[in-house]
C-alpha cells in the first residue's frame, strides 16, 4: 500500500467514531426538535404573497412533518411594519421571516428583530458544506449568523412583447429613452420598496441619475404594484415594455404562445445576480422555537429548494438540485463580472446610498 493510501485510511478510521458520535447527536437534536416542534402543532411565516409557498410548501410541510404552516402574505414593508407595532404591544407573532433585501436589512436586520439562525442547522442536508455551491450555508450578514442567501441567479433586465418591440430595438440601455417608447413602459414603483425599487438603483449604478430622472419621468412609464397587472398589459401589448415582471408568469404565458421575451443584455450595464425570491431569518422571540428550527433546516434542503426552484423557475445555492428545467441565462456563469445585489458591504452601504439618491432625483422632479 502506498504512504498516501494508508495515511488516508488511517484518518478515517481514526475519525470514525467522532463522525459517528456527531451523527448520533444531530439525530438525537432532530428527533428532540421534532418531538417538540409538534407539541407546539404550527409555526407562522410571514413573506411575499407566492402561489409556490401556499399551493406547494404549505401542504408538503403538514404532510412530511405533521405541523401546521401558517403564512402570513402580502407586501413586505407594511408586513414589517405591522411586526414592529405588535412588538411594541408586547406580541411577538411571527417564527421565520422569507422577504427580500431591503426588508431583510433596513427592517429586520436592523432593528434587530432576528435572532441568529446558523446555531439553527443541524440536519447533514444543510450543514453538509459539499452540498452547497459556495461550499457552505451562505449567509450573507457582516455576522455572518443571521441572514441566510438560499438563491443565486442572473437577474433579467426587463421584458419586452416582440409583437410591439422588437429585438433589435432593445439592445443597449439607452434605447428605453426612445421616443418611441414614452408612455409604453409599465413598471412597480421605483419610489416603493421591492422589485421596483431594487430595478432603479440597478438602472443608477449603472447608468448615472440623469439616466434614472429621464426613464422614469421622461418617458412617463405606467406604474402598478400588482405584477399580475403589468404581465397583462405586457402580453396585450399595452405597455410593450415591463421592467419588473416576474419570469414565471411570463413562462406561463410564453407556453400559450403570447410573444414575450425575456431581455438579459442591454449595451452599458452590468447583469445583477439576486437572491431572489427571498433570504430566510429568524424572529426573536419566536413563539413557535421549535417548529422554527424544523421549517429552516426544511427550507434549506434539497426537497424544499427544488419545489421553489421549479415553481419560481429560479436558481438556488445548492448544488443537488437539479437545473435542466431552467433557463441556461439564469445560471451564473463561472468567470463572468456581474453585479452582486446581495453582497453585505453593498446592501450596508452603496445601496442604501444609491436609493437615497435615486429617490431624491425621481422626487426633485
Amino acid at each position: 500500500m502506498a504512504m498516501k493510501q494508508f495515511v488516508s485510511l488511517l484518518v478515517a478510521i481514526l475519525s470514525a467514531p467522532a463522525a459517528f458520535a456527531q451523527s448520533a447527536g444531530w439525530q438525537k437534536t432532530w428527533d428532540d426538535t421534532l418531538a417538540a416542534a409538534k407539541t407546539e402543532s404550527k409555526v407562522v411565516i410571514m413573506g411575499s404573497p407566492d402561489p409556490v409557498m401556499r399551493k406547494e410548501i404549505v401542504p408538503k410541510f403538514k404532510e412530511r412533518f405533521g405541523i401546521t404552516l401558517e403564512f402570513i402574505a402580502g407586501s413586505s414593508g407594511p408586513l414589517a411594519e405591522r411586526v414592529r407595532l405588535e412588538r411594541s404591544s408586547g406580541i411577538y407573532s411571527v417564527d421565520v421571516f422569507m422577504s427580500g433585501v431591503g426588508t431583510t436589512f433596513y427592517t429586520l436586520y436592523a432593528d434587530k428583530m432576528l435572532d441568529p439562525l446558523k446555531p439553527l442547522l443541524v440536519h447533514p442536508e444543510v450543514t453538509d458544506g459539499s452540498k452547497w455551491k459556495r461550499g457552505k450555508p451562505w449567509f450573507v450578514d457582516l455576522e455572518g449568523q443571521y441572514v441566510l442567501q438560499l438563491f443565486s441567479q442572473v437577474d433579467s433586465l426587463l421584458f419586452i412583447n416582440t409583437n410591439f418591440v422588437k429585438p433589435e430595438e432593445m439592445l443597449a440601455a439607452t434605447d428605453l429613452l426612445n421616443p418611441k417608447w414614452k408612455g409604453r413602459i409599465a413598471t412597480q414603483d421605483p419610489l416603493g420598496s421591492g422589485s421596483g425599487g431594487d430595478t432603479a438603483v440597478h438602472f443608477l449604478t449603472q447608468m448615472g441619475p440623469d439616466f434614472v430622472r429621464q426613464l422614469y419621468v421622461d418617458q412617463k412609464p405606467v406604474k402598478a404594484q400588482d405584477r399580475r397587472q403589468l404581465i397583462d398589459w405586457l402580453a396585450r401589448g399595452s405597455y410593450p415594455i415591463c421592467l419588473t415582471c416576474k419570469v414565471e408568469t411570463a413562462s406561463d404565458l410564453q407556453k400559450e404562445g403570447f410573444n414575450i421575451v425575456e431581455v438579459f443584455d442591454l449595451g452599458g450595464m452590468k447583469n445583477r445576480i439576486t437572491s431572489s425570491p427571498f433570504l430566510l431569518t429568524l424572529a426573536n422571540k419566536a413563539p413557535h422555537s421549535n417548529a422554527a428550527r424544523v421549517f429552516v433546516n426544511w427550507m434549506a434542503g434539497k426537497e424544499a429548494l427544488e419545489i421553489y426552484s421549479r415553481g419560481n423557475l429560479t436558481a438556488t445555492l445548492r448544488i443537488d438540485v437539479y437545473e435542466s428545467f431552467l433557463y441556461p441565462r439564469i445560471i451564473p456563469r463561472p468567470g463572468t463580472a456581474y453585479f452582486e445585489s446581495a453582497d453585505p458591504d453593498w446592501i450596508m452601504s452603496g445601496r442604501k446610498e444609491a436609493t437615497e439618491k435615486m429617490r431624491a432625483v425621481l422626487k426633485a422632479q
